[in-house]
């Protein structure tokens, strides 16, 4: 049987939606492994977002809490708010109290990607605080480390990212994911989901 790797995000401006679809093309170019993307509900009334200039929401499915269980490893993306993963995320992970109780994410592998608007806005620090909502399921946190290569030490570009997992910067909003980024985003979703598979025991 497959395993089950579900890609979760948040996306205000698509940044993090960007790396969604590039983490799942990664994730399936793993023979063995089936890949959703999944996005959670916002929690802003469109008056608000409009006011915000924030683009509609694209077609990927709303997933509720108990469809978490499903799983056999979660990608979880946000952009950061001072530091620490957006409300609407937030807000989502709130709702998982009845998985909490009886632990059905427990052992269940578990990633980080990001986006944040300055290079000091928390590229470390959003999947640092992040990694208190998974200890508290009992999820067992892959980091990607420096597993990318190279493209972890670049010095001569911008880029976004951490041994925590794969990240952009937004900016003002009109900068999108670079090349090297997407790349870097593919790569985790690739290693994670080998690691998913090894893990079910299916490798």
């Amino acid at each position: 049987m497959a395993a089950k790797v579900y890609i979760v995000y948040y996306s205000m401006y698509g940044h993090v939606e960007k790396l969604a679809h590039e983490i799942k093309k990664g994730a399936e170019s793993v023979e063995g492994v089936d890949v959703k993307l999944w996005q959670v509900p916002e929690t802003l009334h469109e008056e608000i977002l409009g006011k915000m200039g924030a683009p509609p929401k694209s077609d990927v499915p709303h997933i509720t809490a108990q469809e978490l269980a499903e799983a056999d490893g979660i990608l979880f993306g946000f952009p950061t708010r001072f530091g620490m993963m957006a409300a609407q995320f937030k807000a989502f992970m709130d709702s998982t109290g009845g998985l909490w109780r009886t632990q059905a994410l427990a052992g269940k592998p578990a990633g980080i990607f990001y986006s944040t608007g300055s290079q000091g806005g928390g590229q470390e620090t959003t999947p640092l605080t992040a990694i208190t909502q998974l200890t508290h399921h009992g999820m067992l946190f892959v980091p990607i480390g420096y597993t990318f290569g190279a493209g972890m030490f670049e010095m001569e570009s911008v880029k976004g990212g951490s041994p925590y997992g794969s990240g952009t910067f937004a900016g003002d909003g009109s900068r999108q994911p670079t090349e090297l980024e997407l790349g870097q985003a593919f790569h985790q979703g690739k290693y994670f989901a080998g690691i998913t598979k090894k893990l079910k025991g299916t490798a």
